[in-house]
């Protein structure tokens, strides 16, 4: 038996009102259409439902065993559909933020105030990505929006604002040559041809271009670079630096990340300035994508980072 919600709700409208001009109406139905749902259900139960007169409609025995079964049914469906859209409506305000690192630099809390103050029930919530995915979740959906270096791997595919430009630094263990270098150096800075020779960190092959950029491929004149490990999060990142393994290109703004205990860092020389992005899929056009990307261009209006001087170098030593 294959009884439709319709038709129960039909048929307890009518034993709530007996009377099925007034069913009818209360259901936003003609009579004739009723009275045929009702036929058309009793042929399915095998059995009538309703006593019906000229004088008043009663339920019949099998009808009143229906009657608080159909009502339980129609209670649970309104439940499910209420259920329903509480998790539509949860989906539809939910903004998944992908990172790598905290960006720190007071973007999160500047950007969800920008969302929040046009989208009310907004609920941005945190994805922490690995390094290997350049993308912090993009690329297989499962950020919104995310906090991107560039360059990105596929940039056709995505759309994005950069928050922050900032020089490179470059992470040493205390104590190395370099450090005492920058400091007698008045820019307080090293030059990049100074760390040829230097290991290097880096990303994980997986992260594409982005791996090649923090080796900075592009400044080493053809020179492949010696790789003295590989990391995959800021923890690592300090543990391998302060251990010897190697020093690590960064970007001013994610210092405090690494520089601690046996880690410092320098301004370097001779590569491009870091520019971190926040990105979102080119054709998400969803109401609070397009909202944080707004946001993302009113704090990224502003974000241009002068080179920091030899005071700012020394405060990363």
């Amino acid at each position: 038996m294959d009884v439709h919600g319709r038709d129960l709700r039909y048929f307890a409208a009518i034993a709530e009102e007996l009377n099925f001009t007034r069913a009818a109406e209360r259901l936003f139905v003609s009579q004739p259409a009723l009275s045929k749902q009702m036929r058309m259900l009793e042929k399915q139960v095998g059995a009538p439902l309703f006593h019906r007169d000229r004088r008043a409609v009663r339920l019949t025995a099998v009808g009143e065993a229906l009657l608080p079964h159909a009502r339980g049914m129609l209670t649970a469906w309104e439940a499910a559909e209420a259920a329903m859209e509480e998790a539509r409506a949860a989906e539809r305000n939910t903004l998944v933020i992908g990172m790598s690192t905290s960006p720190g630099r007071g973007l999160l809390p500047a950007l969800r105030t920008r969302l929040v103050s046009r989208h009310p029930d907004a609920r941005p919530v945190l994805r922490q990505v690995n390094w290997a995915d350049p993308s912090a979740g993009l690329a297989d959906g499962a950020s919104d929006v995310a906090f991107v270096w560039l360059p990105l791997p596929d940039g056709d595919h995505y759309r994005y604002v950069v928050v922050a430009r900032e020089p490179r630094l470059v992470a040493l263990p205390h104590g190395h040559p370099l450090a005492a270098r920058a400091t007698a150096d008045r820019e307080g800075a090293v030059d990049f041809a100074d760390l040829l020779d230097e290991p290097f960190l880096a990303l994980p092959p997986e992260a594409g271009p982005m791996r090649d950029y923090w080796l900075a491929l592009d400044a080493r004149g053809g020179r492949a670079p010696r790789i003295g490990g590989v990391v995959a999060s800021a923890e690592e990142t300090h543990e391998a630096v302060a251990n010897g393994q190697g020093v690590a290109l960064l970007a001013a703004g994610n210092a405090p990340l690494i520089v601690r205990d046996e880690v410092i860092a320098v301004l370097v020389r001779g590569v491009s300035p870091s520019h971190l992005a926040v990105a979102a899929r080119r054709g998400d056009e969803r109401p609070l994508v397009l909202a944080y990307m707004a946001a993302a261009e009113k704090v990224g209006a502003g974000s241009a980072s002068p080179a920091p001087d030899r005071a700012t170098s020394r405060a990363f030593s």
